[in-house]
């Protein structure tokens, strides 16, 4: 819960300035484990400290890591439907753990002498409700209370004790905007040397810081006698009530021992006043306060106090609803306030300063200006002077005038015939450039020429290797035939031996077969008859199928 943590913030800023050791603003990871332990047990959690472990890589933290581990890992937990009185009682438990660790820095034997433990500790939580943080020039945060808050403490402290404050010089520092007291500065401040006898200061003193703790941190906003209609005997009593934005409790006694009953209230609770049949007889002065379905009838003993605890009631009624208090509103709207009255006073500052400012760069300019002012004077004597001086050198600069005019008249001639020369030569130096521009235009067509020569003679080059190419390849060709003709000539010659050699064996087969010639073997006559013929046919069948070689042409 964002409130709750707020709310403690500066209790919890204390226990960690007192856990700091050797870098100023960052505390071992070690002892805020103890700490976060004791916090987190308060809201019934176990165990979250040693997320510590694995929260950054660093072996210690600073406040402001700190304080979002808390929020995210302890607080985060608490219900936002929690009542201020709930929350006023975990602030208690969580600022009195914060106690036990910085209680040391604030409660040695050379302190003050003058307040009890137990109201050091009262007046520490009523400093770390109305302190803020400020960051000092180490980057360290530490808690301070204004310097109008604790004057308007030690108003009420001298009160109690009969002192006059008026007349007292010491405390003028305070009202100062940019005065700011820590704790320790505090707890000094209100070590009153008047309370020489401590015996007879401490009881008024514990008196006042009750009065203080209960108005600041318990926000008790009115006490005081009332009478009140009993449920069961309907006759008035007087009982002690103690108003708080939530409640209205009332005891039998104003030492607020016996509690006899509490009066919740909400924002549907209302109030009103209670106009008596009997008028102006009556001796008491009555209201009502309604709380959901019941009706609390009150009495006052006048109609001041009536009307006076009718107001605080209707302002208990609206703060029953809020999680800051109403001690916590009235603190933050003084806080705003300063605020404003400091931007104010800033600003007149400012418009102060610019002011002087301005006197001063107007003083500056005014010195500035009757210093000029000098100057100028000076300066005219000087040129009245001078002008004497120039009347003197006109008459001889009227002679050197007809002197430099002659001299002029010749160079003007001069000029003249100069600017012929020079119109001479500007036309050749025109001609010159249209010669060298025909000369560059020739070059050029020149080189396309000879650029265009270049590539003939390249493709030439090129034609002419296709063309010795080709007749190597067909000289190869050639020989290749010739070698092919000269193979086919000698399987001709081979071919026609075998034909000659199969000639005269036929011859000598058909001697034979004459001879013979067997009537039986007519058959078989006829078919070698056959075979020779054929044979003597094929010859003539080989030569028709050689080809015929031609020499290839010389290629040109």
């Amino acid at each position: 819960m964002a409130s709750l943590l707020k709310n403690v913030s500066n209790s919890i800023l204390h226990a960690f300035n007192a856990l700091q050791q050797e870098k100023p603003g960052f505390v071992n990871k070690s002892k805020l484990k103890v700490l976060t332990a004791n916090i987190a047990v308060i809201l019934d959690l176990y165990g979250v400290e040693r997320g510590l472990d694995q929260y950054r890589s660093t072996s210690t933290l600073n406040f402001d890591h700190f304080k979002y581990y808390l929020m995210k890992e302890v607080f985060l937990s608490v219900p936002e439907d929690m009542t201020l009185a709930q929350q006023r009682n975990f602030e208690t438990r969580i600022e009195e753990v914060c106690w036990l660790v910085c209680r040391k820095d604030f409660c040695s034997e050379e302190g003050v002498k003058v307040y009890t433990a137990d109201m050091v500790f009262k007046l520490f939580r009523i400093f770390c409700m109305l302190a803020d943080q400020i960051e000092a020039q180490d980057s360290s945060l530490f808690c301070a209370i204004a310097g109008a808050e604790a004057l308007h403490i030690v108003q009420q402290l001298l009160s109690s004790l009969g002192l006059d404050y008026e007349t007292d010089n010491r405390f003028e520092y305070l009202s100062n905007t940019d005065t700011v007291l820590t704790f320790s500065n505090f707890l000094q401040l209100i070590d009153f040397q008047e309370c020489t006898d401590i015996k007879d200061c401490r009881e008024p003193l514990k008196e006042a810081v009750e009065d203080m703790y209960q108005t600041y941190i318990m926000d008790v906003i009115k006490k005081g006698y009332l009478l009140k209609r009993g449920y069961l005997l309907p006759t008035l009593r007087e009982y002690w009530f103690v108003l708080q934005p939530c409640e209205l409790s009332y005891y039998k006694h104003s030492n607020e021992k016996e509690l006899c009953g509490t009066i919740h209230l909400d924002s549907k609770s209302s109030v009103r006043p209670c106009i008596s049949n009997n008028g102006k007889h009556e001796k008491v002065q009555k209201f009502v306060v309604s709380f959901r379905d019941r009706v609390f009838e009150l009495a006052a003993m006048d109609h001041r106090s009536r009307m006076q605890w009718i107001s605080a009631l209707q302002l208990a009624i609206t703060y029953s609803t809020g999680k800051d208090g109403f001690q916590r509103d009235i603190a933050s709207r003084r806080k705003i306030q300063r605020d404003i009255e400091n931007k104010r006073k800033k600003e007149e500052e400012r418009l102060k300063s610019s002011h002087i400012k301005q006197v001063e760069e107007t003083k500056e300019q005014l010195e500035k200006e009757r210093h000029a002012r000098l100057a100028a004077e000076t300066q005219a004597r000087q040129l009245e002077a001078l002008a004497r001086e120039d009347s003197r050198r006109v008459a001889e600069l009227e002679d050197m005038k007809m002197t430099l005019e002659k001299l002029l008249e010749e160079e003007s001639q001069a000029k003249r015939d100069e600017e012929i020369v020079r119109a001479l030569q500007a036309r050749v130096l025109a001609e010159e450039w249209e010669k060298r521009e025909e000369l560059e235009q020739l070059q050029e067509d020149q080189k396309t020429i000879l650029e265009q020569e270049r590539q003939k003679r390249i493709e030439f080059e090129v034609l002419q290797k296709e063309k010795e190419q080709q007749l190597k390849d067909a000289e190869r060709r050639l020989k290749q035939l010739e070698e092919e003709r000269e193979r086919l000539d000698e399987e001709l010659r081979y071919a026609r031996q075998k034909i000659q050699h199969s000639e005269e064996t036929k011859e000598l087969m058909e001697a034979r077969l004459q001879a013979i010639s067997p009537r039986h073997d007519g058959d078989r006559v006829r078919r070698v008859q056959s075979f020779m013929s054929s044979t003597r046919e094929r010859p003539v069948t080989i030569e028709s199928r050689l080809p015929t070689l031609k020499r290839p042409s010389k290629v040109q």
